[in-house]
């Protein structure tokens, strides 16, 4: 891949040459005359050196910049050592339903918007889809300034397969769906990025272990970028015995490997990953019904044979 893109690169470098033109180098895209777009900004996932020379532009010369945390933006500003020059306004998942319109309408009007999260990029597991959405809709022009992510980061240091990899964000709570979500990805070949709090991710790695087994391999990336990064590549029963003995704090993106290429289960494998669903919090009838359409077999032979199991 980085053969075809340096050969890709290499071309589009040759035609700027012999058309006399320089490849784009310029911080903000040529906007006509009285044209608002929207510029979804990518900010540091925790070391200020992270942030582009394209960010600081953008906050220094909008119309309007809509933060998920304003108190975060002024932090960062301030460490940044700049200064907004247009509007600030607060944006997050609590009034996007009320706020997009608004914003929509001011970019309309011939104003620039810039989005801003808490870190990372906008609009990947945090607010900005709504806004995107009927941007498109409307036809407004949106761009991005690109720039640090968290599943990005947490993906590469992993040191599992990144050729095909999948996002899930943050598990259900509650642990019935919880479990009915993992054991779909069970059978997921792709490479999983999660994220999780602190505080949920040893019940998290249970989940894991139960779902996927003590085998798969996966990674804990906590404080990426930042002074204390740490990465701890176990299998999940590994990861476990960590998290069962560790006080864990900070930020927390979790990458764990798809699943290996397997025969179909045998009728007590069926029966135990029945059991694994009920453990989780789903009922009986529920986790043969799960199980059963997922290995083609019948849902009566199959809540036979874990009553049978049961002795009953």
């Amino acid at each position: 891949m980085e053969d075809d893109f340096g050969t890709e690169l290499d071309t589009a470098e040759q035609a700027a040459e012999q058309a006399d033109e320089p490849l784009d180098s310029s911080l903000a895209p040529t906007a006509k005359p009285g044209e608002g777009y929207i510029v979804l900004a990518a900010t540091p996932i925790g070391n200020m050196g992270d942030a582009s020379a394209r960010l600081i532009a953008w906050l220094e010369g909008a119309d309007i910049v809509a933060a998920e945390d304003t108190r975060r933006l002024h932090r960062l500003v301030t460490s940044l050592g700049i200064k907004v020059g247009g509007q600030i306004i607060s944006y997050h998942e609590h009034n996007e339903a009320t706020k997009t319109g608004e914003l929509l309408t001011q970019v309309q009007s011939g104003k620039t918007l810039v989005m801003v999260t808490d870190a990372g990029m906008p609009s990947v597991s945090d607010p900005g889809f709504r806004l995107v959405s009927a941007a498109v809709e409307a036809g407004v022009k949106v761009t991005a300034a690109p720039g640090p992510s968290a599943v990005l980061t947490a993906l590469a240091l992993s040191g599992l397969p990144t050729d095909r990899f999948c996002f899930e964000g943050f598990l259900p709570r509650k642990s019935g769906e919880r479990a009915s979500r993992l054991h779909d990805l069970a059978v997921e070949k792709r490479t999983m990025v999660f994220f999780e709090a602190p505080h949920r991710l040893e019940a998290m790695l249970r989940a894991l272990h139960t779902a996927f087994g003590p085998a798969r391999h996966g990674a804990v990336c906590r404080e990426m970028t930042k002074t204390y990064e740490e990465v701890i590549r176990k299998p999940l029963s590994g990861l476990l015995e960590w998290a069962e003995t560790t006080q864990i704090r900070g930020e927390i993106a979790i990458v764990v490997g798809g699943a290996p290429d397997s025969d179909p289960i045998t009728p007590e494998q069926q029966v135990a990953a029945v059991n694994a669903l009920i453990a989780q919090g789903m009922r009986l009838k529920e986790a043969v019904a799960v199980i059963a359409h997922d290995e083609h077999v019948s849902k009566r032979e199959l809540y036979s044979a874990v009553l049978a199991a049961r002795g009953k």
